[in-house]
């Protein structure tokens, strides 16, 4: 596709078979992607998301995996690797670790709050580390991380809430190292239309929607339309940035 903004590119992209992942790879495809790695911990899932991508001319390399653990992410990012220098890394990855929305601090457990951590960081962790040498060393790559509206604080989601402020602090820190070859940005999201969301008791879901000016949901194409702003060249004065995709609610410490 001569002229798209990401021709001759190559994207990972984690939780590549959610509404989030499809979103994303579907924007991926329109802006000209050459290449694109997909993991998803559910096989099924990714299967479904690698046969859309049957007809688009895309070169794939698709891999289930936990990318929380690091044998996973390395065996992954190996995948990755045999289609060419990747210069995009979308860290969709991420979420509760419990069957309840909201767990009052006072009654969550260690092991919540560990795995909800590594749910949130690791996949990052890992990632950032096997990719951002090569994308350093060819003096251009993007890095987009998923925080939430919810990194200010949350009553309930205290595990949640703290693990998405590591992520924004998270990309601070290394749009500071890694610039200025390497910018690394993250999108914010609100109440998103996803498979978690599905799941809310209608009274919530109302409560929820009625504190963004839009009084909505958001669909996952408007933060997949998000995160490809920051994958553009023209965007690359921005770095170390949040954009929050939240109808006007405005988080903050």
């Amino acid at each position: 596709m001569t002229g798209a903004p990401l021709a001759g590119r190559i994207a990972a992209v984690t939780g590549a078979g959610g509404p989030m992942g499809r979103a994303v790879i579907d924007r991926l495809v329109a802006d000209g992607i050459a290449g694109l790695a997909l993991t998803d911990i559910s096989g099924r899932r990714l299967e479904e998301t690698v046969a859309a991508l049957a007809d688009s001319g895309v070169k794939v390399a698709s891999l289930r995996g936990d990318v929380t653990r690091a044998d996973e992410a390395g065996t992954f990012a190996e995948a990755a690797l045999g289609l060419g220098q990747v210069d995009i890394l979308i860290n969709l990855v991420g979420g509760l670790r419990s069957p309840r929305l909201y767990t009052p601090f006072l009654e969550m457990t260690e092991d919540q709050w560990r795995a909800t951590m590594d749910l949130n960081l690791m996949p990052g962790f890992h990632l950032i580390r096997a990719f951002a040498p090569g994308m350093l060393e060819s003096g251009w790559g993007r890095i987009v991380n998923v925080a939430s509206i919810v990194f200010g604080g949350e009553a309930g989601q205290a595990d949640y809430a703290a693990g998405k402020a590591a992520v924004a602090s998270l990309t601070r820190s290394l749009a500071a190292e890694f610039a200025p070859a390497v910018t690394v940005n993250c999108v914010a999201p609100g109440l998103t239309r996803t498979s978690v969301t599905q799941n809310i008791p209608p009274e919530e879901a109302e409560r929820l929607v009625a504190q963004s000016m839009i009084r909505r949901m958001a669909d996952p194409e408007e933060t997949a339309a998000a995160i490809a702003f920051f994958l553009r060249d023209d965007s690359r004065f921005l770095t170390g940035e949040m954009l929050s995709v939240s109808g006007g609610i405005r988080p903050h410490l």
